[in-house]
């Protein structure tokens, strides 16, 4: 079943120029024009096919997390999407996302591993290895599925049953590329049999032979007596709201934001008056949208405080993942 956004109808038009563009960058990495580059140590890519929400930076933080545990010296790569500032650097994980960007500044506090911003990722890339002073060292790439002009081992891929029902490329849909796409992955990666039920098997039917791993979503909410006006500027609004219903909250009211909003004073003041008015006890949010807002955070009154809903990735059989991926990363060829 195809999906279009309603407000992207008449978009339509314009996704076969899109995918001319598409085409022609294949033929741009086909021919080399478009130039590949190499660094020194592993890279893993985390990637998705759709342009936002499938749950990569979580995904990234999880795989950080758990080849630290595995003694692996890792870094995570990323292009800092909004931050006001094209220079490549190392994330201080007590700035401001202005400066790095929302995702690698939760990266860098939640997984507590270093992190690269830089518009080109090889860049970034060359900085880590500066800094790093083993040869254990490997490349986390977060949202690196469509960055190919920097070679990896691994290509992991998110895949759920919205992106392979959506088969509208932008700018009406919500896909960068084609589900055929998806023979580039070294690993696929869906949610568990109970968010995702028939979706491997729909993938094999479709001719997928690689590892498929599981992955459930944990929202981790703080106790909150009383209804909650919820917020956030994320890709897929709605599957945050309908997981904080799941967990057994009450939402008296829905305030979606564009992704990666930049909140502002006014903001705040408005989403104050629209809990009043809902009759909430509290606001909740996501922790991608605390750190994007900053100080701003600090300016919710104590009888209307804010909360933080923190999402987090459990791999299945994370043992037998985790050991796959480490035979990866120096057997297998190198992928673009």
């Amino acid at each position: 079943m195809s999906q279009v956004y309603p407000a992207r109808r008449l978009l339509l038009p314009l996704t076969p120029l899109y995918r001319g563009a598409l085409a022609l960058r294949e033929l741009l990495l086909f021919t080399g024009f478009e130039r590949k580059r190499r660094l020194s140590f592993p890279v893993i890519s985390v990637g998705s096919l759709s342009a936002g929400g499938a749950g990569k930076t979580p995904l990234t933080i999880a795989l950080a997390r758990a080849l630290t545990r595995r003694d692996r010296r890792i870094d995570v790569l990323s292009r800092g999407y909004a931050r006001r500032s094209d220079l490549v650097g190392h994330v201080d994980p007590g700035g401001v996302a202005e400066d790095y960007g929302d995702e690698p500044m939760l990266i860098a506090r939640e997984a507590g591993v270093p992190v690269y911003v830089g518009r080109r990722r090889y860049e970034a890339g060359l900085l880590a290895e500066m800094d790093s002073t083993t040869s254990l060292a490997v490349h986390l790439l977060d949202d690196g599925f469509q960055h190919r002009q920097l070679y990896r081992n691994v290509d992991i891929l998110l895949v759920d049953r919205h992106d392979w029902q959506a088969d509208h490329l932008l700018p009406a849909g919500n896909l960068r590329e084609p589900r055929s796409a998806i023979r580039r992955a070294t690993i696929v990666v869906i949610p568990a049999d109970g968010e995702a039920p028939g979706l491997e098997s729909d993938l094999r039917s479709w001719g997928w032979e690689g590892p498929v791993w599981r992955v459930r979503r944990r929202l981790d909410i703080p106790e909150i007596d009383g209804p909650v006006a919820a917020f956030c500027g994320i890709g897929r609004p709605a599957q945050f709201f309908e997981g904080l219903e799941s967990a057994g909250l009450q939402l008296a009211a829905r305030l979606p934001f564009p992704d990666h909003y930049p909140y502002t004073d006014r903001d705040i003041a408005r989403l104050i008056a629209s809990a009043q008015h809902a009759g909430a006890a509290a606001l909740i949010t996501t922790g991608k949208d605390r750190v994007r807002m900053g100080r701003l955070a600090e300016s919710f009154p104590d009888f209307l405080p804010l909360a933080t809903a923190g999402l987090r990735m459990e791999i299945e059989d994370e043992d037998a993942a985790m050991a796959f991926l480490i035979s990866c990363l120096w057997t297998e060829p190198i992928r673009a």
